[in-house]
């Protein structure tokens, strides 16, 4: 079986015109979305006839992030548009129960307490039956200054996690900053979301916390030595008696959304298949066709299959058995 633990909602034209009226009245009527049950049909066929293409059996969908607007003012809006999302999973994974999981959109907003997000985690996980939830680790998208996910202000929520068994999907969101497109902002919180988190000693805290990396770790096992000389300068904070840098990174978990195969390959190499789960957010920005292979760069299922330094074992525990483990509400 072939689970890919990182895709989002395709939704029908309402979902998108219902934030559209939410911003126009400032949240005010807050309503629901008009989408009919066939519309809705329509996208969640497309995007199992997308899977089935590329031989993936089940995806766990997550609202598209870059217009989950967590920075949108007044924050009631922020309410009302990501438990909208939800509810739209929700009815999508209704009407097609063996092919897709839902993980949560949180209303996480800037300098608000995080625990604001935990009556929407709970009716997602306990109502709605969801099986993990995704954190945008910088709500101001990139117009201010946020504590990082090694901050104590986001303990309430890991708390919350590991008291519901429920991973976190570390995924950023919009970026309207000027400097960086969504997709480059995407990178850098996805970085620092790890760097933070071993600082903090999240771990040490909160040690049975299940952390899925998107997009294969941001920078950080590409930029592997930097951190290792960091972790270990005694003048940057380090300490030599330490354990590796590397070590540390196994805490995590990290999917496989990387569009260029030696970078997946360096990632299964460091942090081992055992920490990696499949993962492609296909359709998105990746499905687009490369030249070399002749297949979207997000068909992700050859390349894993053709690498040669792993074994049977390595592939079933990517595809399948580290997201059983990782989502352990996932009961397909």
């Amino acid at each position: 079986m072939i689970i890919d633990a990182h895709a989002h909602v395709v939704a029908p034209d309402g979902l998108y015109a219902y934030r559209a009226n939410l911003m126009a009245d400032g949240g005010y009527f807050i309503g629901q979305p008009k989408i009919s049950d066939d519309a809705l049909a329509v996208c969640a066929q497309s995007n199992v006839d997308t899977m089935d293409a590329v031989g993936t059996d089940i995806q766990l969908l997550s609202p598209r992030p870059y217009y989950q607007g967590h920075s949108m003012q007044p924050t009631r809006l922020v309410d009302a548009w990501i438990r909208a999302n939800n509810d739209v999973i929700a009815r999508t994974i209704e009407l097609q129960p063996t092919r897709f999981a839902g993980v949560a959109g949180l209303p996480i907003t800037p300098g608000e307490s995080v625990d604001r997000a935990f009556p929407e985690l709970r009716r997602a996980i306990e109502e709605l039956g969801f099986v993990g939830v995704t954190v945008n680790p910088d709500p101001h998208e990139g117009t201010g200054t946020g504590p990082a996910l090694g901050d104590p202000y986001w303990y309430p929520l890991f708390e919350q996690l590991v008291e519901l068994d429920v991973p976190m999907q570390v995924h950023s969101a919009g970026c309207y900053n000027g400097r960086e497109t969504y997709s480059e902002h995407f990178i850098t919180e996805e970085s620092i979301a790890i760097l933070s988190m071993i600082r903090g000693k999240v771990f040490d805290r909160f040690p049975t916390l299940n952390v899925m990396i998107s997009h294969g770790g941001g920078s950080v096992p590409y930029q592997l030595g930097r951190w290792q000389a960091e972790h270990l300068h005694p003048a940057l904070g380090g300490n030599p008696q330490a354990p590796r840098f590397e070590d540390k990174l196994k805490n995590f978990y990290f999917d496989t959304v990387l569009h260029y195969s030696p970078s997946l390959a360096l990632l299964l190499e460091t942090v081992g298949s055992d920490r990696v789960l499949f993962g492609t957010e296909r359709p998105g920005s990746g499905s687009t066709t490369n030249p070399e292979t002749g297949r979207p760069f997000d068909d992700l299922k050859p390349v894993i299959e053709g690498f040669d330094f792993l074994g049977e074992s390595d592939r079933r525990a990517i595809f399948e058995e580290n997201a059983r483990r990782v989502f352990p509400r996932l009961k397909a």
